[in-house]
């Protein structure tokens, strides 16, 4: 009835929406023009915290972000061996982002910890790496926070509450590795322990969880049916006219809704948003020969139609973000928040609110 409904209701929004963009050109005529506001409400999400602006993931990065001004704070989670909760991207520790110093006990076998899945390293070994000893490669503008280490999720928890941010959304990815379980921690085991920890803080009203595995999504539901779900895809990952159904769709077969995202993300109870990659290429542009929008009208269309919202990942290009903008996107997820906060306010279109870190009492 609820999904009845909202189709229904949806469905004179969505004749406007196609008459209002039907002229809308295929790109901003220059970096400098983007054309008329579309949305007052557009969720700002700081990718990784903002990897163009801090070292990914971190405390300090987070806190940047907030007092930047964003709508939400969009980062990873992986489980130890021990079972804590990390925020990192990378289920395989990186030679990029983290060095080893020193092992957490003499002789320890595991020593060097890089290189090493972070499932089969505990907490104590993780904290010995130096996380912060160099600037991204690609991310000229990065400030590194120098000897930094991994996080915990109860740590972006305590940015959060300190800096009093509570209007702000914590869209948490479960990282499980469906297409090789055996690189992460299992499924069960990850989600109950990322719920464990959210319940844990008392801001689980601000928590959104999003997976491309949607078997996590399927169980967090079953956990916590009132945290709204985002599923994320890669168009890969659906595995669309292969036999059988995708390791990443939780036992959905993407041929079954004529390999449609939106039809297939649909059917998960909980579900409220769907997080796309924005295009082909992963890293493309408007205006590049061969680029193509994967989340483009159409989609955006046929979600809404469905009462669902799309938030495309990850893209840093204005003139990109500014078309996906014009055809009705509900946000975007993107490394440089500050970029697309400048974009926003060109366009007349309402900031998010900027929270300051207030002094412990």
């Amino acid at each position: 009835m609820r999904r009845t409904l909202t189709a229904l209701a949806a469905a004179g929004a969505t004749a406007l929406l196609a008459a209002t963009t039907a002229t809308a050109s295929a790109a901003p005529a220059d970096a400098r023009s983007y054309g008329p506001p579309t949305k007052n409400h557009f969720d700002l999400q700081a990718h990784r915290g903002g990897i163009g602006m801090t070292t990914e993931e971190t405390p300090q990065g987070f806190a940047k972000a907030l007092e930047l001004g964003v709508t939400t704070l969009e980062l990873d989670t992986q489980v130890t061996k021990d079972r804590k909760v990390v925020v990192t991207h990378d289920r395989q520790v990186s030679g990029t982002k983290c060095q080893d110093t020193a092992p957490v006990t003499p002789g320890d076998p595991q020593f060097p910890y890089v290189g090493k899945y972070v499932k089969d390293l505990t907490l104590a070994q993780i904290k010995t790496m130096n996380c912060g000893f160099q600037q991204l490669p690609g991310f000229p503008e990065q400030e590194v926070v120098p000897g930094v280490r991994m996080a915990e999720l109860k740590d972006v928890f305590a940015v959060v509450k300190r800096h009093r941010a509570y209007g702000v959304t914590l869209n948490i990815e479960t990282k499980v590795e469906a297409g090789a379980p055996e690189q992460t921690a299992p499924r069960d085991v990850f989600v109950t322990r990322v719920y464990d920890e959210i319940a844990r803080s008392g801001l689980q009203k601000q928590v959104t969880i999003q997976s491309f595995d949607w078997g996590s999504l399927m169980l967090m539901h079953r956990l916590a049916p009132r945290i709204p779900l985002v599923a994320l895809t890669n168009y890969d990952f659906l595995q669309v006219g292969k036999p059988g159904a995708s390791p990443w769709l939780g036992g959905i077969d993407a041929d079954d809704f004529g390999g449609d995202f939106v039809a297939a993300a649909d059917s998960i109870e909980g579900v409220t948003t769907l997080s796309p990659n924005y295009g082909f290429p992963q890293d493309g542009k408007i205006g590049q020969p061969g680029f193509r929008f994967y989340s483009d009208r159409s989609m955006i269309q046929r979600a809404h139609a469905r009462g669902l919202k799309v938030v495309p990942w990850t893209c840093d290009d204005l003139p990109t973000i500014a078309q996906l903008m014009d055809w009705g996107v509900d946000g975007i997820i993107t490394n440089y928040p500050n970029k697309v906060r400048d974009l926003m306010a060109s366009r007349g279109m309402k900031l998010p609110k900027a929270y300051h870190e207030h002094p412990r009492p």
